[in-house]
Parts: structure tokens; C-alpha cells; sequence
């Protein structure tokens, strides 16, 4: 008898689950949510309104960093309409609210978006234990091509005051597995907390009347991904954005693949990375990332290119500054320095798929400092030479090496001009030093204060462009695109660092003070193959470990 009274009391106070009919949602409702993408390392908070009833929906993400509004043809007659507001940095303003609107047409109409499934394609397939109570479980499989997608919905029941059972989402996960490759491409799952029924206020659907929209520029339907993220991850999904980029991507960087397999697995690495590029840009870190030539890599062959490998500390001579002389000298350094601009500095190259970046920080400086010494004339040297021949002294070629061991090198040999020498090959080659002629040598190198911001600038302002080491192993580094580059995941320990670079110069924007860096990842990348840097707190480690030679 006490067990039957308890089952009928549980059953009152959590409701009735019907296994024959899939849950039905609330036509209005909020909820707020956690998109969780393991393979994309997004973790990214949202906030729901949804009223089907008047037409309304809207998705906050990263609290109220990015709000995103669909407005459908009941409300706005032209096919519906999405608006975004998000704060926007230029060169003149910082962080300033900007109301964006794309407006629905004939063949892209825009429609009110849910954070819950459609469920009618569910199946009851049992319970599990989630947040201690029991917890149905519904699924869907669906077969598409080489594709199988299983979604799963986790739901509890809550009785309502009519004596009806209301369906609570718990939890949403997505698991794609492709058998042409023989894996999962896909996961992805939506947690919910703080679902609510109750009728919303119409003011969360208004933009504030101070504010003017104005359009995007381009044609609405490639912007879908920005306007509305959530409609790519509930089903029924849409991922035809996906498809339209990658096309973009694979003929603007000139891919082809070898094969069908080869072009599916490519695309599913590449939906991961775009996933992660547009999350980061509504977190609005200060600094925006997009899509470039690497887009459709791994995270290990995206290491490849970060070939610095550390081996101890160099015996490089010490900063012929002292504290205190750096301390009287800085306010008098000017605010900004660009080596660029006086021509000491060479074209942005890519190094490929070597892991060869050692060199260019080594070649970088030595060039500038040559620059320097010959008053004004550059000369572009080879740094095919120091991966070709520099084995002897610890290097090794495009499996990493350090500028510091270069250093030694150049100081034996010389280093020969890339004319003499011969173009850079992405790859190791047969060292042939004997039959070029050696244009230069150094005295020695110079080992710049660790962890001091004013000595870096006081270096690069008086020596030219400098050798310096960097932490380059977060994916935020890899899809850079402007802004002020700071990540506070970033290592600045010396044996932390894992890729060379070259800074060649310095300064402030919007009040962000940054170093000014050269990359070997083509001009394709970063910002015509640059990055600024931030000089806060020596994130990434451009403080650590920076390098001058003297000639």
C-alpha cells in the first residue's frame, strides 16, 4: 500500500509521461541554456524568448553581449525580419551598440526561431537519471546519405495548476556519424535550466527606440549564421551556410582533394572551425577572427607550423640597459612604432607546411639590424640556408629549431642572400653554403630583459625588428583577423612557448597597447599577415624570450 501511495504521489507532483506521444511545447516560453560543441571547444551561454503566438523570438548570447531578434511575416509583412545588435570597435568608436537588420524576401524568408526541437519524430526509448530524478527519454535517428544523425531529448514533467503535464526540457544532443568516413563528424548538445511558461512582456521584443537599424552589407542569406546561430543546432537544422562557405573557402584558397572521402572530411573540420570563429566573435573579446587558408585543418597540423622547439636557456650577451636607465628612457620613446613604414622589414611569406617559423624570426632580425647597419638598404635573406645547414647546432630543419642556435650559425658562417641561395621551399633541402656568397655575419646576439615591456620597446625602437618567442597554441591565434589579440588561456613561461615570430614595432588602439608582429603564415592570415598583439600582463609571452643580433 506505502509503495503505491508514493508512486501516485510522485506521479502528481512530476506529471504523467504519455511514451506514445512526443512532448509537446508550450507555444510561449523562455529558457535559458548552455550550447555546448566538444569538437569546436564552444561552450557558449543563451537566453530564449519565444512567442509563436504574436511572431516574436529572441536569442541572447554571452548574457546580453549579442542579441539576436526574428521577427516573422505576422509581425512584418516583407517575409520576416532578423535583427542583430552587438557592440561594434572601428578606429573612431569602441564597444558602440550597432543595430543591424536583414529583412526577409521571395526567396530567403525569415521565421521565428525555437531553441527546442521539433519533436513529432520522437521516440520513447526510457529514462535516465538526470540532476538526481529520473528523466525521459525520447530519440530520433535519421538517415541522410552516408549520414546517420541520432537526436535525443532529455525531458521531465512538471504537473500544472489545470492538472495537465507540462514537458520541462533538459537536455538536447545531436550525434552525427558518417560511414563513408567511418566516425563521428558531428556532436553537439544543448543544456536548458530556468524554463518558464508564463506569458512574456512585450517590451523584451522591442529595440530600443533610440537606436537606428541599418542594413548588412552583402546579400541577408549569407548572414543567417551571425543573425540567428541557434538555427543551425535545432532540429529541424539548417547547415546550408556551411556549404556556401566551404565553396567560398575551397575557390578562393584553391583546394582541391583527392577524393570524396578526403572533401567530406575536410568540410566536417572546416564546420567546426567556422562554428568556433563565429562563437568567438560573439563573445566579443576585443579582437574578431574569420576564416582563412586554414580553416579546413586540424588542431595538430595547425601545430605543425608552430615549429619552435626550447632546449634550455642561450648564451646570448645581456641588455646593455640597465632598470633604471630603461625606466628614464621609456617616456621618452614615442607612443607608437611602425619598421615598416622606414622599409626594414620584407614581405609576409608562408612557410607552409614546414614547421620552419624559427628561421623567420632569425632571418627577420637579421635583416633589420643589416638595414640599420647599411643605412637604410634592405636585403632579403635566406632562411631555406639556416634550415638546409644549421643541424650542427641544434636545429632541425622544419621540425623546429630556435633563433638563438641560428644565431650561432651566422656567426660562424655568414648567411647568404635568398637571390644567391635560392627561394624558400617549404621543406628540407641539400645545404650548399659552399658555392653562394655569405653577405653578412654577426658579433653576437643579444638576449633583451625578460618580462619587461618597457625594455622590449626601448629594443625595438633602438635595434629594429626583434626575434621574439610566443605562445601560438590557442585556436583563437590560428583564425586572427584584427583587433587587439588577447587570450588569457595564453602561456608566457619560456618553455611554454611554442612558436617564433618577429616584432617589428609597436603602439595603442582604443587605449590598448600592443606590439605590432610579423607572421610566416602568408598574408592570407591574420591581418595581411600580421597581429597586434597586447602588451597586458606578457599574454602569449612576446616579453619572454626576445632576441637582437649585433653586426
Amino acid at each position: 500500500m506505502f509503495s503505491l501511495f508514493l508512486c501516485l504521489s510522485l506521479g502528481f507532483a512530476f506529471g504523467y509521461v504519455d511514451k506514445e506521444s512526443p512532448p509537446k511545447w508550450s507555444p510561449v516560453y523562455t529558457v535559458k541554456g548552455l550550447l555546448n560543441i566538444p569538437y569546436a571547444e564552444i561552450h557558449e551561454p543563451f537566453y530564449a524568448w519565444f512567442d509563436s503566438t504574436n511572431g516574436k523570438s529572441r536569442i541572447d548570447y554571452y548574457g546580453t553581449m549579442v542579441k539576436t531578434y526574428q521577427l516573422s511575416s505576422t509581425v512584418y509583412p516583407q517575409y520576416g525580419t532578423s535583427i542583430k545588435i552587438a557592440p561594434v570597435t572601428t578606429e573612431q568608436v569602441m564597444n558602440q551598440q550597432t543595430c543591424l537588420q536583414v529583412n526577409g524576401s521571395a526567396d530567403m524568408s525569415i521565421n521565428i526561431q525555437t531553441v527546442l526541437p521539433d519533436m513529432d519524430d520522437f521516440k520513447y526509448i526510457g529514462t535516465e537519471t538526470m540532476e538526481d530524478s529520473d528523466t525521459s527519454k525520447w530519440r530520433m535517428v535519421q538517415t541522410i546519405g552516408d549520414k546517420i544523425n541520432k537526436y535525443t531529448m532529455w525531458v521531465k514533467y512538471r504537473k500544472s495548476l489545470k492538472g495537465d503535464s507540462i514537458p520541462i526540457p533538459v537536455r538536447y544532443e545531436m550525434k552525427g556519424f558518417n560511414s563513408l568516413l567511418g566516425s563521428h563528424y558531428d556532436h553537439y548538445y544543448l543544456d536548458y535550466k530556468d524554463y518558464d511558461v508564463d506569458d512574456i512582456d512585450p517590451n523584451v521584443f522591442k529595440v530600443d527606440s533610440g537606436m537606428v537599424c541599418t542594413s548588412f552589407p552583402g546579400p541577408g542569406a549569407r548572414h543567417y549564421a551571425t543573425f540567428n546561430p541557434m538555427k543551425e543546432f535545432v532540429h529541424p537544422a539548417h547547415d546550408d551556410h556551411v556549404h556556401n562557405e566551404f565553396d567560398r573557402f575551397k575557390m578562393k584558397h584553391n583546394k582541391q582533394y583527392v577524393n570524396d572521402v578526403e572533401h567530406t572530411r575536410r568540410l566536417n573540420i572546416f564546420r567546426q572551425n567556422l562554428r568556433y570563429i563565429h562563437s568567438n566573435n560573439r563573445a566579443r573579446r576585443g579582437f574578431t577572427l574569420s576564416v582563412n587558408h586554414l580553416a579546413d585543418r586540424t588542431d595538430d597540423e595547425i601545430a605543425a607550423l608552430r615549429g619552435r622547439r626550447y632546449s634550455g636557456p642561450n648564451q646570448g650577451l645581456r641588455f646593455p640597459y640597465s632598470e633604471a636607465v630603461i625606466e628614464e628612457i621609456s617616456p621618452k620613446l614615442p607612443v607608437e612604432h611602425d619598421w615598416r613604414i622606414f622599409g626594414a622589414v620584407t614581405p609576409v611569406k608562408d612557410q607552409s607546411v614546414c614547421g620552419s617559423c624559427w628561421s623567420f624570426g632569425t632571418v627577420g632580425t637579421v635583416e633589420g639590424a643589416l638595414f640599420l647597419h647599411n643605412g637604410g638598404h634592405l636585403v632579403r635573406l635566406s632562411q631555406q640556408a639556416l634550415i638546409d645547414c644549421s643541424w650542427g647546432f641544434g636545429n632541425n630543419g622544419c621540425d623546429g629549431g630556435e633563433d638563438f642556435r641560428s644565431y650561432q650559425w651566422i656567426m660562424k658562417h655568414g648567411l647568404p642572400t635568398e637571390e644567391d641561395y635560392g627561394g624558400y621551399l617549404g621543406q628540407d633541402g641539400y645545404c650548399h653554403v659552399d658555392n653562394v656568397t655569405l653577405v653578412t655575419s654577426i658579433k653576437g646576439w643579444v638576449n633583451v630583459t625578460t618580462n619587461n615591456e618597457n625594455a622590449l620597446r626601448l629594443a625595438i625602437f633602438k635595434h629594429g625588428p626583434i626575434s621574439v618567442a610566443i605562445d601560438a597554441s590557442q585556436k583563437t591565434f590560428s583564425f586572427y583577423s584584427n583587433g587587439v589579440y588577447y587570450d588569457p588561456k595564453c602561456k608566457n613561461k619560456v618553455d611554454e612557448l611554442d612558436h617564433a615570430v618577429l616584432a617589428v614595432g609597436y603602439g595603442i588602439l582604443n587605449g590598448q597597447k600592443y606590439w605590432l608582429i610579423k607572421n610566416s603564415w602568408s598574408n592570407l592570415w591574420g591581418n595581411d599577415g600580421y597581429i597586434l598583439m597586447s602588451s597586458k600582463d606578457n599574454n602569449c609571452g612576446v616579453e619572454t624570450a626576445p632576441t637582437y643580433v649585433l653586426i
